[in-house]
Protein backbone atom coordinates (compact mmCIF):
# COMPACT_ATOMS: atom_id res chain seq x y z
CA UNK A 1 0.00 0.00 0.00
CA UNK A 2 1.25 3.44 -1.14
CA UNK A 3 0.36 6.61 0.31
CA UNK A 4 1.31 10.18 -0.20
CA UNK A 5 2.11 12.75 2.55
CA UNK A 6 2.22 16.25 2.05
CA UNK A 7 5.43 17.37 4.34
CA UNK A 8 5.98 20.38 6.51
CA UNK A 9 5.02 21.83 10.47
CA UNK A 10 2.27 19.58 9.60
CA UNK A 11 1.50 15.88 7.65
CA UNK A 12 -1.30 15.85 5.32
CA UNK A 13 -2.07 13.81 3.19
CA UNK A 14 -2.73 13.35 -0.44
CA UNK A 15 -5.13 11.82 -3.26
CA UNK A 16 -2.02 11.56 -5.59
CA UNK A 17 1.42 11.92 -5.98
CA UNK A 18 3.16 15.75 -6.00
CA UNK A 19 6.48 16.59 -6.44
CA UNK A 20 8.68 16.54 -3.54
CA UNK A 21 6.22 15.02 -1.11
CA UNK A 22 6.45 12.30 1.01
CA UNK A 23 5.85 8.75 -0.20
CA UNK A 24 5.41 6.20 2.37
CA UNK A 25 4.73 1.95 1.39
CA UNK A 26 4.47 -0.12 3.57
CA UNK A 27 2.67 -4.45 2.86
CA UNK A 28 3.87 -3.70 -0.73
CA UNK A 29 2.14 -6.03 -3.04
CA UNK A 30 3.83 -6.62 -6.46
CA UNK A 31 1.55 -3.63 -7.91
CA UNK A 32 3.63 -1.16 -5.27
CA UNK A 33 7.09 -3.01 -6.01
CA UNK A 34 6.59 -1.69 -10.11
CA UNK A 35 5.61 1.30 -8.98
CA UNK A 36 8.15 2.38 -7.13
CA UNK A 37 10.58 1.03 -9.55
CA UNK A 38 8.93 2.79 -12.98
CA UNK A 39 7.77 5.50 -11.73
CA UNK A 40 10.19 7.02 -8.27
CA UNK A 41 13.29 5.55 -9.42
CA UNK A 42 14.04 2.86 -6.73
CA UNK A 43 16.41 0.44 -7.35
CA UNK A 44 15.17 -2.85 -7.67
CA UNK A 45 17.75 -4.51 -5.14
CA UNK A 46 17.17 -1.63 -2.59
CA UNK A 47 13.77 -2.75 -2.80
CA UNK A 48 14.74 -6.35 -2.45
CA UNK A 49 16.80 -5.95 0.47
CA UNK A 50 14.22 -4.27 2.24
CA UNK A 51 11.84 -7.08 1.96
CA UNK A 52 14.69 -9.36 3.30
CA UNK A 53 13.74 -9.97 6.72
CA UNK A 54 16.91 -10.47 7.78
CA UNK A 55 18.76 -7.41 6.36
CA UNK A 56 21.20 -5.41 8.53
CA UNK A 57 20.74 -1.74 8.71
CA UNK A 58 23.17 0.12 6.87
CA UNK A 59 23.26 3.63 4.63
CA UNK A 60 24.63 4.05 1.12
CA UNK A 61 25.29 7.28 -0.60
CA UNK A 62 25.00 7.49 -4.97
CA UNK A 63 25.04 10.51 -6.68
CA UNK A 64 22.16 12.23 -5.95
CA UNK A 65 20.10 9.64 -3.20
CA UNK A 66 20.69 8.40 0.32
CA UNK A 67 19.75 5.02 0.98
CA UNK A 68 19.22 3.64 4.73
CA UNK A 69 18.08 0.74 5.65
CA UNK A 70 17.17 0.63 9.63
CA UNK A 71 15.48 -1.99 12.10
CA UNK A 72 12.30 -1.28 13.79
CA UNK A 73 10.37 -3.31 16.04
CA UNK A 74 6.58 -4.81 15.20
CA UNK A 75 4.38 -6.65 17.67
CA UNK A 76 3.97 -9.87 16.60
CA UNK A 77 1.63 -12.28 18.19
CA UNK A 78 1.31 -15.10 15.33
CA UNK A 79 4.29 -17.05 16.05
CA UNK A 80 5.78 -18.24 19.55
CA UNK A 81 7.76 -14.86 19.31
CA UNK A 82 5.87 -11.47 20.58
CA UNK A 83 8.52 -9.16 19.18
CA UNK A 84 10.31 -8.99 16.14
CA UNK A 85 12.32 -6.58 13.91
CA UNK A 86 11.71 -5.78 10.42
CA UNK A 87 13.90 -3.68 7.98
CA UNK A 88 12.65 -0.30 7.38
CA UNK A 89 14.18 1.23 4.02
CA UNK A 90 14.66 4.98 3.32
CA UNK A 91 15.18 6.52 0.38
CA UNK A 92 16.32 10.43 -0.03
CA UNK A 93 16.19 11.91 -3.51
CA UNK A 94 16.64 16.00 -3.06
CA UNK A 95 13.70 17.25 -1.94
CA UNK A 96 11.63 14.31 -1.72
CA UNK A 97 11.48 11.11 0.75
CA UNK A 98 10.52 7.66 0.29
CA UNK A 99 10.23 5.39 3.56
CA UNK A 100 9.51 1.30 2.35
CA UNK A 101 8.50 -1.38 4.45
CA UNK A 102 7.37 -5.16 4.00
CA UNK A 103 4.93 -4.80 7.30
CA UNK A 104 2.57 -2.60 8.87
CA UNK A 105 4.64 -0.94 12.20
CA UNK A 106 3.29 1.54 14.42
CA UNK A 107 6.31 3.80 13.97
CA UNK A 108 5.05 5.77 10.75
CA UNK A 109 1.56 6.92 12.63
CA UNK A 110 3.70 7.38 15.54
CA UNK A 111 6.01 9.99 13.51
CA UNK A 112 3.01 11.20 11.67
CA UNK A 113 1.10 12.08 15.60
CA UNK A 114 4.12 13.46 16.89
CA UNK A 115 5.00 16.20 13.91
CA UNK A 116 1.01 16.97 13.80
CA UNK A 117 0.79 17.24 17.31
CA UNK A 118 3.65 18.79 18.57
CA UNK A 119 4.07 20.90 15.65
CA UNK A 120 7.77 20.39 15.22
CA UNK A 121 9.30 22.50 12.72
CA UNK A 122 11.72 19.96 10.20
CA UNK A 123 14.56 21.68 8.27
CA UNK A 124 15.54 19.13 5.46
CA UNK A 125 15.01 15.51 4.90
CA UNK A 126 17.69 14.42 6.95
CA UNK A 127 15.65 15.23 10.02
CA UNK A 128 12.58 13.16 8.78
CA UNK A 129 15.51 10.42 9.24
CA UNK A 130 16.54 11.09 12.63
CA UNK A 131 12.77 11.46 13.30
CA UNK A 132 12.29 8.16 11.88
CA UNK A 133 15.00 6.65 14.17
CA UNK A 134 14.05 8.07 17.18
CA UNK A 135 10.35 6.97 17.06
CA UNK A 136 12.18 3.65 16.50
CA UNK A 137 13.97 3.79 19.63
CA UNK A 138 11.31 4.73 21.48
CA UNK A 139 9.10 2.18 20.55
CA UNK A 140 11.85 -0.45 21.35
CA UNK A 141 12.14 1.13 24.67
CA UNK A 142 8.16 0.40 24.71
CA UNK A 143 8.28 -3.30 23.91
CA UNK A 144 11.27 -3.72 26.21
CA UNK A 145 8.98 -2.83 28.87
CA UNK A 146 6.44 -5.16 27.88
CA UNK A 147 8.29 -7.78 27.71
CA UNK A 148 9.79 -6.96 31.07
CA UNK A 149 6.52 -6.99 32.18
CA UNK A 150 5.74 -10.43 30.65
CA UNK A 151 8.60 -11.97 32.08
CA UNK A 152 7.22 -11.43 35.69
CA UNK A 153 4.64 -12.93 34.66
CA UNK A 154 6.38 -15.85 33.86
CA UNK A 155 8.80 -15.74 36.97
CA UNK A 156 5.41 -16.35 39.00
CA UNK A 157 4.05 -18.77 36.82
CA UNK A 158 7.70 -20.86 37.09
CA UNK A 159 7.36 -20.79 41.28
CA UNK A 160 5.32 -23.92 41.12
CA UNK A 161 6.06 -25.28 37.64
CA UNK A 162 6.91 -29.01 37.07
CA UNK A 163 6.62 -28.92 33.46
CA UNK A 164 8.70 -27.07 30.56
CA UNK A 165 5.87 -24.66 29.20
CA UNK A 166 6.78 -21.58 31.12
CA UNK A 167 10.43 -22.30 30.55
CA UNK A 168 9.53 -21.96 26.44
CA UNK A 169 7.43 -18.72 26.74
CA UNK A 170 10.66 -17.50 28.68
CA UNK A 171 12.86 -18.51 26.23
CA UNK A 172 10.28 -16.60 23.40
CA UNK A 173 11.20 -13.35 25.58
CA UNK A 174 14.89 -14.12 25.50
CA UNK A 175 14.22 -14.84 21.64
CA UNK A 176 12.78 -11.18 21.36
CA UNK A 177 15.79 -9.92 23.22
CA UNK A 178 18.26 -11.11 21.14
CA UNK A 179 16.23 -9.76 18.20
CA UNK A 180 16.54 -6.15 19.68
CA UNK A 181 19.92 -6.37 20.46
CA UNK A 182 21.21 -7.45 16.77
CA UNK A 183 19.07 -4.74 15.51
CA UNK A 184 19.69 -1.33 18.03
CA UNK A 185 23.61 -2.29 17.52
CA UNK A 186 22.86 -2.05 13.60
CA UNK A 187 21.28 0.89 13.77
CA UNK A 188 24.12 2.31 16.41
CA UNK A 189 26.33 1.85 13.59
CA UNK A 190 24.26 3.54 11.01
CA UNK A 191 24.20 6.51 13.19
CA UNK A 192 27.88 6.40 14.04
CA UNK A 193 28.28 6.61 10.65
CA UNK A 194 25.57 9.69 9.98
CA UNK A 195 27.02 11.34 13.10
CA UNK A 196 30.55 11.25 11.18
CA UNK A 197 29.74 11.97 7.26
CA UNK A 198 30.15 15.95 7.55
CA UNK A 199 32.30 15.44 4.85
CA UNK A 200 29.88 13.68 2.76
CA UNK A 201 27.98 15.80 0.33
CA UNK A 202 24.35 16.71 1.09
CA UNK A 203 24.36 15.14 4.28
CA UNK A 204 23.55 17.90 7.25
CA UNK A 205 21.37 17.33 10.17
CA UNK A 206 20.77 18.82 13.45
CA UNK A 207 22.97 17.99 15.82
CA UNK A 208 20.68 18.38 18.94
CA UNK A 209 18.21 15.74 17.77
CA UNK A 210 20.91 13.85 16.33
CA UNK A 211 22.46 13.83 20.38
CA UNK A 212 18.62 12.64 21.28
CA UNK A 213 18.59 9.70 18.70
CA UNK A 214 22.10 8.47 20.15
CA UNK A 215 21.09 8.74 23.40
CA UNK A 216 17.81 7.16 23.05
CA UNK A 217 19.33 4.00 21.03
CA UNK A 218 22.36 3.29 23.42
CA UNK A 219 19.44 3.38 26.19
CA UNK A 220 17.28 1.10 24.12
CA UNK A 221 20.60 -1.25 23.34
CA UNK A 222 21.70 -1.30 27.55
CA UNK A 223 18.27 -2.45 28.59
CA UNK A 224 18.14 -4.72 26.09
CA UNK A 225 21.10 -6.20 27.24
CA UNK A 226 20.25 -6.20 31.28
CA UNK A 227 17.08 -7.84 30.43
CA UNK A 228 18.57 -10.71 28.44
CA UNK A 229 21.36 -10.42 30.90
CA UNK A 230 18.55 -11.53 34.03
CA UNK A 231 16.72 -13.87 31.53
CA UNK A 232 20.23 -15.92 30.93
CA UNK A 233 20.15 -16.57 34.26
CA UNK A 234 16.72 -17.20 35.09
CA UNK A 235 16.71 -19.99 32.51
CA UNK A 236 19.04 -21.39 34.38
CA UNK A 237 17.63 -20.64 38.22
CA UNK A 238 13.86 -21.72 37.01
CA UNK A 239 15.24 -24.82 34.99
CA UNK A 240 16.79 -26.20 38.45
CA UNK A 241 13.45 -24.87 40.21
CA UNK A 242 11.29 -27.08 37.91
CA UNK A 243 13.84 -30.07 38.35
CA UNK A 244 13.41 -29.46 42.41
CA UNK A 245 9.70 -29.39 42.27
CA UNK A 246 9.35 -32.14 40.40
CA UNK A 247 11.70 -34.22 42.77
CA UNK A 248 9.35 -32.79 45.52
CA UNK A 249 6.49 -34.56 44.30
CA UNK A 250 8.24 -37.78 43.65
CA UNK A 251 9.14 -37.56 47.20
CA UNK A 252 5.67 -37.12 48.40
CA UNK A 253 3.96 -39.28 46.44
CA UNK A 254 7.16 -41.90 47.32
CA UNK A 255 5.93 -41.02 50.97
CA UNK A 256 2.24 -41.43 50.64
CA UNK A 257 3.10 -44.90 48.79
CA UNK A 258 5.13 -46.39 51.85
CA UNK A 259 2.34 -45.24 54.03
CA UNK A 260 -0.27 -47.15 52.32
CA UNK A 261 1.62 -50.26 52.39
CA UNK A 262 1.26 -50.30 56.02
CA UNK A 263 -1.97 -51.14 56.39
CA UNK A 264 -1.38 -53.66 53.11
CA UNK A 265 1.17 -55.36 55.03
CA UNK A 266 -0.90 -55.63 58.40
CA UNK A 267 -3.72 -57.02 55.80
CA UNK A 268 -1.88 -59.32 54.41
CA UNK A 269 -0.10 -60.86 57.52
CA UNK A 270 -3.27 -61.54 58.91
CA UNK A 271 -5.12 -62.60 56.03
CA UNK A 272 -2.58 -66.04 55.72
CA UNK A 273 -4.12 -69.15 55.70
CA UNK A 274 -2.25 -70.44 58.72
CA UNK A 275 -3.15 -70.08 62.55
CA UNK A 276 -2.81 -66.82 64.95
CA UNK A 277 -4.27 -64.95 67.60
CA UNK A 278 -7.20 -63.64 65.79
CA UNK A 279 -8.19 -66.69 63.88
CA UNK A 280 -11.67 -67.56 66.68
CA UNK A 281 -12.36 -64.00 67.72
CA UNK A 282 -15.24 -62.11 66.78
CA UNK A 283 -13.58 -59.08 67.31
CA UNK A 284 -10.02 -59.58 64.78
CA UNK A 285 -11.45 -57.47 61.75
CA UNK A 286 -11.50 -54.70 64.38
CA UNK A 287 -8.05 -55.48 66.02
CA UNK A 288 -6.69 -55.57 62.47
CA UNK A 289 -8.02 -52.20 61.65
CA UNK A 290 -6.97 -50.53 64.72
CA UNK A 291 -3.54 -51.47 64.10
CA UNK A 292 -3.36 -50.29 60.81
CA UNK A 293 -4.51 -47.52 61.28
CA UNK A 294 -1.82 -46.96 64.76
CA UNK A 295 1.06 -48.06 62.56
CA UNK A 296 0.05 -45.88 59.66
CA UNK A 297 -0.30 -42.74 62.44
CA UNK A 298 3.04 -43.56 63.73
CA UNK A 299 4.33 -43.49 59.95
CA UNK A 300 3.22 -40.08 59.34
CA UNK A 301 4.05 -38.63 62.37
CA UNK A 302 8.14 -40.45 62.25
CA UNK A 303 7.43 -38.96 58.35
CA UNK A 304 6.91 -35.40 59.60
CA UNK A 305 9.51 -35.53 62.14
CA UNK A 306 11.69 -36.51 59.16
CA UNK A 307 10.50 -34.31 57.22
CA UNK A 308 10.01 -36.50 54.60
CA UNK A 309 6.30 -35.83 54.34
Amino acid sequence: MITYWETGTFFTRLNEYQPNCWINSQELTNEDVELLINEYDVPRDFILDVLDIDERSRIEIEENNVMIILRVPLNNQNNGVSFITVPMGIIIQGSQIITICSRRTEIIPSLIKAINENKITICNQFDYVLRIFLISSVWFLQFLKEINVQTALIEKDLENATKNKELHRLLGMEKCLVFFITSLKSNEMVLAKMRNSRNMKGINHDEDLMEDVVIETKQALEMANVYSDIQSGMMDAFASIISNNLNVIMKQLTSVTILLMIPTLIASLFGMNIPNSFENSPFAFGYVIAISICLSLFGILLFKWKNWF
